[in-house]
C-alpha cells in the first residue's frame, strides 16, 4: 500500500511570542509597547492573522495524510523526507529560510497578512491550500526552480543560500582577501565583504548595492542560471586594488576567495547566526547551485 503524503507546516514565532517571552506577561508586553509609541492590540492582531492562517492550512490538509510542523529556530534539526510537501506560513524570508534544507520538495508560501508582504515567495491565500496540495501531491501544480547559490570552502564546509551568499568579517569591518574572479581577475582587496547572489536575491541585498553604484550588470533571474557578484566598499591602497568589484557567474564559473585575515565568515540569506568561518589561507568557491528551490506558483 503507498505511504500517504506527509506536509509539513513551517512556521515562525510571532512578535507576541516573542514580548511575551521576554516580558513575562501581556500586562509588561502592552506597557512596553506603550513605551515606544506602540499598542497591544496591534501585535495581538497579527498574532491572530498568522494563526488564522495556520488553522486554515491545518483543516485542509486531508485527513489520511500524515503532518509534520516546525518552527524556523528547530530547522536545523528537523529531518525532512524526499517526498514531504513543505507549506511554509509567514513572510517571504521564511522561505529562504526553509530553502536550504530542501532537496527537490515542492513548497508552498501562504500569506497570513496580504497586503503587508511583498508576496514574492508567499503568494498564496490561506483559502488556496486545498487545491494546491493535492495538485503538488498529484505532481500537476505549476512549479518554479529558483536558482540558489552555494559556497563550499577547502576543509569540507558548505553553505547554501536561496538569496545571497556573504563573505566578510564578523563586524563588518574591514576584510582582507585575494579575489579570484577567473580569466586571469586575480586581485588582492581590502573591502566590508563580497555578495553573491541569485535572481531571487537580485530584489533584495544585491540590488541595493547594484543600485548604490549605478551598475550597468544585468542582474539575473529568479530562474536563471546565473549569479550576480559585488564587492562592498573596495578600498585602494599600495596593497590593495578596486578593479574587481563586480560581475556575473555564468553555469560552471565560480568565485574564489583566498582568506588573509585571520577569520572571515560566511552566512546566507542574512542569517549571520548561521555563519560559516574561515581562518587565514582557506580558499572558499562560491557558484551556482545544483539544488534549486521548487516553488509552488
Amino acid at each position: 500500500m503507498a505511504i500517504a503524503p506527509r506536509a509539513v507546516l513551517v512556521t515562525r514565532a510571532t512578535e507576541l511570542d516573542g514580548l511575551i517571552a521576554r516580558h513575562g506577561t501581556r500586562q509588561q508586553a502592552a506597557f512596553f509597547l506603550r513605551s515606544r509609541g506602540r499598542t497591544l492590540e496591534e501585535v495581538e492582531h497579527r498574532h491572530a492573522a498568522l494563526q488564522d492562517a495556520v488553522d486554515a492550512v491545518t483543516a485542509a490538509i486531508p485527513v489520511d495524510w500524515r503532518r509534520g510542523q516546525v518552527r524556523r529556530d528547530d530547522l536545523d534539526r528537523f529531518l525532512f523526507g524526499p517526498d514531504d510537501i513543505v507549506v511554509v506560513v509567514g513572510q517571504d524570508g521564511l522561505v529562504a529560510n526553509v530553502a536550504k534544507y530542501l532537496d527537490g520538495q515542492p513548497v508552498i508560501g501562504i500569506d497570513p497578512e496580504p497586503g503587508r508582504n511583498p508576496g514574492v515567495l508567499v503568494r498564496h491565500a490561506p483559502a488556496r491550500a486545498t487545491h494546491l496540495l493535492e495538485a503538488s501531491a498529484a505532481g500537476t501544480a505549476a512549479v518554479e526552480a529558483r536558482s540558489m547559490v552555494v559556497a563550499r570552502a577547502d576543509d569540507g564546509q558548505q553553505l547554501m543560500a536561496l538569496n545571497e551568499v556573504y563573505v566578510g568579517d564578523p563586524g563588518h569591518q574591514s576584510a582582507r582577501y585575494r579575489l579570484d574572479a577567473g580569466r586571469g581577475a586575480s586581485e588582492r582587496q581590502s573591502s566590508s565583504g563580497i555578495l553573491v547572489g541569485t535572481g531571487t536575491g537580485a530584489t533584495g541585498w544585491c540590488r541595493s548595492a547594484w543600485l548604490e553604484r549605478g551598475s550597468g550588470l544585468t542582474l539575473p533571474g529568479p530562474t536563471d542560471p546565473t549569479l550576480s557578484w559585488f564587492v562592498r566598499e573596495a578600498w585602494p591602497s599600495p596593497a590593495t586594488g578596486t578593479e574587481q568589484t563586480e560581475g556575473v557567474l555564468e553555469p560552471g564559473q565560480e568565485l574564489v576567495v583566498f582568506a588573509e585575515s585571520d577569520r572571515l565568515v560566511v552566512f546566507g540569506d542574512g542569517i549571520e547566526t548561521d555563519a560559516m568561518p574561515l581562518t587565514w589561507g582557506q580558499r572558499l568557491a562560491v557558484r551556482l547551485s545544483e539544488r534549486r528551490l521548487r516553488l509552488v506558483a
